[in-house]
């Protein structure tokens, strides 16, 4: 039988260890969401997602306000770059530039994957086809693929972060 020298560490050598084990051990473990609490959340970005759409449909692009969250952490990126680095910057574009020079879009979703995080976190994949009306009354279609974070707010779901990656376009 090996015998093990435990008087090889000091006191504090102990303190350390111990230490550490008790820190290991008392990290919080990762919450599991309930399948009707996964259910619950997956139904209600859905429901943003339609929401998005319709009203992306109906108002054009200042419509995108309602959903983008305004929190310090906001961003949107668009084909690998930081097109936004925050709510104010995405706002300020959309109000002065954008709602003229592209005052209609019609917006369709398809193929759209919710996975649930946490309780008020879920991220959002879906295919995109858009078709623009940009000022002069000429029409452009886009393709691509949409990412974010949705985040359960006070005020509903919002976007917290965005980024559109385009396929074609004409």
């Amino acid at each position: 039988m090996k015998k093990y020298n435990i008087q090889r560490y000091s006191i504090p050598g102990w303190l350390m260890i111990i230490s550490a084990i008790l820190i290991l051990s008392c990290n919080p473990k990762e919450e599991k969401l309930s399948i009707q609490k996964a259910s619950l959340v997956k139904d209600s970005v859905v429901l943003l997602a339609s929401r998005i759409e319709k009203d992306i449909t109906a108002n054009g692009p200042i419509a995108w306000l309602n959903y983008f969250e305004d929190v310090p952490g906001f961003f949107m990126a668009s084909e690998g770059r930081l097109a936004f680095k925050d709510y104010q910057s995405a706002k300020t574009f959309i109000k002065d530039t954008l709602v003229t020079a592209l005052p209609k879009i019609e917006l369709r979703w398809s193929n759209l994957r919710v996975d649930p995080l946490t309780d008020h976190l879920a991220s959002i994949g879906t295919d995109f086809h858009e078709t623009i009306t940009d000022a002069s009354g000429k029409t452009i279609l886009l393709d691509g693929y949409f990412t974010a974070v949705a985040e359960e707010t006070k005020l509903g779901w919002k976007l917290r972060n965005v980024h559109w990656s385009v396929l074609n376009g004409n």
